[in-house]
């Protein structure tokens, strides 16, 4: 069955970069206005990531600022990365707005669902990184120091240890989508990918070591929800094997 022909109508290369730089620029003046609204908050919005070392800390014990400007700049760093995260959606949306002229009808109908559900599981790895993850190692490495030692933490190397979680937690999330979008380009299949599984499962220890601490723990937390994750992405893999149709090829 043939499609409509959409409406949208080749443009030259001066207009195409014209309209980047336009798209590029509402981006970040989403960032800029997420921020400057959330700025004012900076202090309050780093106890509450601290939050799950804080309230394991020995009594006594806090955390602390090993350098001049780290009172100031850690909290600020940290409100630059959450208005990144919080304006996501509004980025997609006009790196969609760029593309989406250029895409099938049959892509388009496939590529909004799949964004949206990129999104969702992206701040769905955060959640779970900071609620169910961080009290768990934190908890760990907690314990497990020598006697005598009273744990203080630095505010920055904090930052950028829970950063690193929140990335790695949020890109590996989006295996489903990963394993649906090489199903649905041909380059490969579901079946395929069910047949690799051994070789997955001990991919996703490898990547939860490199990326997590060096405790079992905090590395099955993130191998097995990926090992999940990837069981999801071919069970929808083979939906959508099921249910394609329409020509290989229409008109944009």
């Amino acid at each position: 069955m043939t499609e409509t022909e959409s409406n949208d109508q080749p443009l030259p290369l001066v207009a195409h970069l014209t309209e980047l730089r336009d798209r590029l620029l509402r981006a970040l003046l989403s960032v800029l206005v997420v921020f400057i609204c959330l700025f004012p908050f900076a202090n309050e919005i780093y106890t509450f990531v601290s939050e799950p070392l804080r309230e394991l800390l020995p009594p006594g014990a806090t955390m602390i600022a090993t350098e001049v400007a780290s009172p100031f700049l850690t909290p600020f760093k940290l409100t630059l990365v959450a208005a990144i995260f919080i304006a996501i959606p509004y980025i997609l949306f006009q790196a969609w707005s760029f593309v989406a002229p250029g895409m099938y009808r049959h892509e388009k109908r496939f590529a909004i669902p799949l964004l949206a559900s990129s999104v969702a599981l992206f701040y769905l790895g955060a959640a779970f990184a900071y609620f169910v993850v961080f009290p768990l190692i934190f908890a760990f490495f907690t314990s497990v120091g020598p006697e005598g030692i009273t744990i203080m933490t630095d505010i920055n190397s904090y930052l950028n240890f829970v950063l690193k979680l929140f990335f790695a937690f949020g890109i590996a999330f989006e295996i489903p989508i990963a394993a649906i979008l090489m199903i649905w380009a041909g380059l490969t299949t579901a079946e395929d990918l069910a047949k690799k599984r051994p070789y997955i499962i001990v991919g996703c220890f490898v990547f939860g070591m490199l990326l997590t601490p060096p405790d079992i723990i905090s590395q099955s937390l993130l191998a097995v929800p990926m090992w999940i994750l990837f069981e999801f992405g071919i069970f929808f893999g083979r939906f959508l094997e099921k249910n394609a149709t329409g020509p290989e090829s229409d008109s944009v």
